[in-house]
């Protein structure tokens, strides 16, 4: 039995590492940005942990700032990816535009929460 599921492990692994080689590299590099943004969050979740939380309003803008930038740009790469039908007619210039807007947003909602 555990011979069948480290190879149906390993099948599922080759798979996806197969059907992510044909990304375009802008996707990945939006895909890299995500995982950064999240890892930063993590990050901060583990320090808050150790450490404390005393300016608590501090922690959350970080988080906030973190999570609502992973949130974005996924956004932006379901805009931007091409196999996409929904978004066929917007296009990139105006994905990132509508991308780069929504952070400046997010960013000065951010700040005004520090206080």
């Amino acid at each position: 039995m555990a011979k069948s599921t480290a190879n149906d492990a390993q099948a599922l692994i080759r798979s996806l590492h197969s059907a992510y080689a044909a990304t375009p590299a802008n996707l990945k590099i939006i895909d890299l940005y995500v995982v950064f943004a999240i890892f930063t969050a993590l990050f901060q979740v583990v320090y808050m942990g150790l450490v404390g939380s005393f300016p608590f309003n501090s922690f959350l803008s970080g988080l906030l700032s973190c999570v609502g930038t992973a949130v974005l740009a996924v956004c932006f790469r379901i805009q931007v990816n091409k196999e996409n039908k929904e978004f066929k007619d917007l296009a990139p210039e105006r994905a990132f535009a509508d991308f780069v807007l929504c952070n400046l947003v997010l960013h000065l909602v951010i700040m005004n929460f520090l206080g």
